[in-house]
């Protein structure tokens, strides 16, 4: 196993070998070392008549350049074009400092952040727009040291990022297997930044790197040792033996990434031309380890260790594009292959969220220790916020409702506890669900349901979590314990606080040191994800508002209503007052001059109502009295417009509709009311394509496609014109469904008020997707609606999965609407459907019947006819 040795200081590394008496080598020995000798003689003399070149040639402005304007290498190895920039030993304004002896500040290497390590990234020129550029704007920006993308002599930056840090090597192509160039960016990093840095590592395009952690294993290594790093292999099976290893050699595999101490780079750098002349394979990875092996005198890392460490993922092109909730991903410090670049930001925002919740348990940390200092002090918890420490220094000195308030102590400074809500009444009682190989739930319309997949993530987050603690110090204790499965265990949810749970967990207890076993164990744990705080942010069409510091206080001289300012707060602060969380002010809230602009532009939008229609002459007479209260009389921002086919079953309901909205349009003529007629057998898809198809994509046109079935009110209109963003976001709301009120109520239909929502009158339709809002050239963009789709259903699906997979950098907001309602109707399905559609109507009609408790009293009261219906339906299918 790899030992590593932490280092309190860091040294230049050895450049000289140790003196060994000639008389103690043989006489094949005494003739290499006499080679070698008198060949550091001749390099020495050489180097110091091309540096004494050098410098004259900087000192008189001549910089080194012979009369076919071309630069001579320091090295004395080959010339270099005229011009630098981007070449392969172009050296900068230090570098030349440096050469004709100034000194140049902060270049020597001082165990700082930006010397750490030079990383060298291979690439070629079709990947510098996408794959360098991904590594460069996510890890590359965040590396303790400095970066750089190696490609052909011939490769020119990219047009999307011109600032990539590129180095085009001399006499090098893009052509596959990369041996010299992987061998020429190694000599460059030593030649110009061997001094600097202190470790050196050698990556592919393809890898994702946590800088972070690579940051902490390499300062528990020491540099000035010859170090090669990396995941060890001999070949895989088809190479095994006709790689020319002996049999103690290997190589550090490319792929996940390779690193090696100044040491080993000083040691291995002036024999890079030998390694190159000495090939034999194809594969650059196994001549590297034989290089560093033969002249720095270290294999890879024997260590089963750096598997996960530097880990690669053998499922190619398609890893990393699934789940990236795994223990492998977690532990890892280098991830490979991102095959896909787009994937490379979604690794990267991954990794950003696991710094969050770090830096979150860091917070609730340290508000755990200001809260039993407070208490040992003899001071109340809450108190902590006006806190002075010594000469009048506030312990917290941004006050509640600042955008830099540092959280309130009294609550997030509570030690993790299953006691920390007190329940005031029977009512407010905190119910716990059971969970075994399914969830039970006493508060459940369904008590017994799979499990949903926020309660499975949160569940794969505590046992990871449960798994690290436990194994934080099991390599020094020689034991590992492995997670087998949730024998069972209860959870329940906290507005408040966070989540709680009880967890009874199988594991194995596996032991390697000494007296050696295997054990099955279970172990029953105690946990709390806790909330940290209420977020806030204000925006305007998916922006972020931001005030300025001196348009605060121009707003604050303004003389606003003092209701409006109050109406502002209300809509947050009502949710948290009774007991939950209090709040003052909230941070970075807008003034209410500022608040009645950003609200004036969401009331502008004009929504464009597209309604299509066949028969149903009751329904959309329904509709257009409610049209008329909400938009019409309220002279809201809206147009309607009606496509209408007949009916066969309703042969006057054509007509009617028509007449029906000319008398809308004679009472408000100024209102934009339209009737499309269309022909043939009614399709929705294509009745709302047609609608579509009458407004300019070109044009900001807000369409709000809906049944004649919906009730709304005002508050739909503001939520429409709030979440539907042009360019960004869709808005699918998931709207409620009315049970059969005959069955609800045994055979009476009493005047209902829609908008009394419980769990007797109806559900959220939450996999209906029918009722969307879109701006047209959004609608466009994905292709619009299937219009081969015909008869019930579909269509709706279509086109969210279409949105969902096709539109780039789109995103599609769902959210209950409380008064978006849709009125019961009985579903006939057509037996003439597809057998998709058919099933999906079928499933539609089943929900409408009634709630859970309702269908259980209906049974229980008929239960003598439901046995001899299932008596009659188990001998023969009944007719439906």
């Amino acid at each position: 196993m790899l030992t590593f040795m932490p280092s309190r200081r860091r040294l230049p590394p050895l450049r000289y070998p140790i003196a060994v008496p000639l008389a103690m080598l043989s006489a094949a020995r005494r003739r290499r070392c006499i080679q070698v000798i008198l060949g550091v003689l001749v390099g020495l003399a050489a180097s110091i008549f091309v540096t004494s070149r050098l410098r004259i040639g900087l000192v008189t402005g001549s910089g080194g350049g012979s009369a076919n304007g071309t630069c001579l290498d320091p090295s004395g190895s080959w010339p270099l074009p005229a011009n630098p920039e981007y070449s392969f030993r172009d050296r900068d304004e230090d570098d030349a400092l440096r050469i004709i002896g100034i000194t140049v500040p902060g270049e020597s290497v001082h165990n700082s952040r930006k010397t750490l390590i030079f990383v060298g990234v291979m690439t070629a020129q079709k990947y510098l727009a996408t794959r360098a550029r991904a590594v460069y704007e996510t890890w590359g920006q965040e590396i303790p040291g400095r970066i750089a993308f190696f490609t052909s002599a011939t490769s020119v930056p990219p047009s999307n990022r011109p600032d990539l840090p590129i180095v085009r090597l001399r006499g090098v192509d893009d052509s596959y297997p990369p041996q010299k160039k992987s061998f020429l960016m190694l000599q460059y990093m030593w030649e110009r930044y061997g001094d600097r840095f202190e470790w050196f590592m050698r990556a592919d395009d393809d890898v994702y790197v946590r800088p972070d952690r690579l940051e902490r294993l390499l300062r528990s290594v020491d540099s000035r040792k010859p170090q090669f790093i990396g995941q060890a292999g001999r070949g895989n099976q088809e190479e095994f033996g006709l790689l020319s290893l002996e049999y103690d050699e290997n190589f550090c595999m490319g792929g996940p990434g390779v690193l090696l101490s100044r040491e080993t780079l000083a040691r291995v750098a002036p024999h890079v031309k030998t390694c190159l002349r000495n090939l034999y394979t194809t594969h650059e990875d196994v001549e590297l380890g034989r290089c560093v092996q033969k002249f720095a005198g270290i294999p890879c890392t024997w260590s089963y260790e750096m598997q996960t460490i530097l880990y690669h993922n053998s499922s190619g092109h398609d890893a990393f594009t699934g789940n990236l909730k795994q223990k492998e991903v977690h532990r890892a410090i280098t991830l490979h292959p991102v095959k896909q670049h787009q994937h490379m930001y979604r690794v990267h925002n991954y990794m950003k969220g696991l710094k969050i919740q770090e830096l979150q348990q860091r917070a609730l940390a340290l508000h755990r220790d200001i809260a039993n200092m407070m208490t040992l002090l003899g001071h109340r918890s809450n108190a902590a916020e006006t806190m002075m420490l010594g000469s009048n220094v506030p312990l917290f000195p941004d006050k509640m409702g600042s955008q830099m308030f540092l959280g309130d102590t009294a609550m997030l400074g509570l030690e993790p506890g299953l006691n920390k809500f007190t329940p005031r009444s029977e009512g407010e009682v905190l119910t716990w669900d059971f969970i075994s190989r399914s969830l039970y739930s006493a508060g459940n319309t369904n008590p017994r349901r799979r499990i949903e997949s926020p309660l499975k993530e949160g569940l794969d987050d505590v046992v990871r979590e449960v798994m690290e603690m436990i194994n934080m110090y099991s390599k020094q204790r020689g034991r590992v314990i492995e997670y087998r499965e949730i024998l069972y265990g209860y959870h329940r949810l906290s507005p408040q606080y966070g989540a709680d749970y009880i967890l009874d967990l199988l594991l194995v207890y596996k032991k390697y040191r000494g007296r050696k076993m295997t054990v099955p164990v279970r172990r029953h744990v105690y946990l709390q994800q806790q909330f940290t705080g209420l977020e806030i942010r204000e925006t305007v069409d998916g922006e972020e508002v931001h005030v300025k510091p001196h348009e605060e206080e121009e707003n604050d001289s303004v003389h606003e209503d003092p209701l409006e300012s109050h109406h502002v707060q209300s809509t947050f602060r009502e949710a948290f007052e009774n007991g939950l969380l209090k709040i003052g002010v909230l941070p970075g809230a807008l003034s209410p001059h500022e608040t009645k602009k950003a609200l004036n532009k969401i009331r502008d939008k004009v929504i464009n109502f597209i309604l299509p229609l066949s028969g149903r002459i009751d329904a959309f007479q329904r509709f257009l009295s409610v049209y008329e209260d909400v938009c019409l009389q309220d002279d809201q921002k809206t147009t309607l417009m009606l496509v209408l086919y007949p009916s066969l079953t309703e042969p006057l309901s054509f007509s009617n509709s028509i007449n029906l909205m000319q008398r809308l349009q004679k009472k408000y003529p100024l209102s934009g009311i339209y009737i499309v007629p269309a022909s043939g057998s009614f399709a929705r898809a294509e009745a709302l394509e047609l609608g579509a198809a009458k407004y300019d994509d070109k044009v900001e046109n807000l369409l709000f496609l809906v049944d004649v079935d919906m009730v709304f009110t005002s508050k739909t209109l503001d939520r429409i014109r709030t979440n539907t963003i042009k360019g960004k976001q869709a808005y699918f709301p998931i709207v409620f469904s009315e049970y059969d009120p005959n069955f609800s109520h045994e055979g009476a239909t009493p005047l209902r008020n829609h908008f009394i929502l419980d769990q007797n009158s109806g559900y959220w339709r939450q996999f209906g997707y029918g009722i969307v809002s879109v701006y047209k050239s959004d609608l466009k963009s994905v292709g619009g609606f299937d219009t081969g789709i015909r008869g019930w259903g579909k269509e709706d699906v279509n086109l969210f999965d279409k949105f969902v997979s096709v539109a780039a950098n789109f995103s599609v907001f769902r959210a209950a609407d409380p008064q978006l309602v849709h009125v019961f109707h009985i579903v006939d399905c057509d037996p003439k459907l597809d057998d998709v559609q058919f099933s999906m109507c079928r499933g539609s009609r089943a929900d409408t019947y009634g709630s859970v408790p309702k269908l259980a009293q209906y049974i229980y009261n008929h239960r003598d006819q439901i046995f001899k219906f299932a008596k009659y339906r188990k001998h023969q299918e009944p007719p439906s």
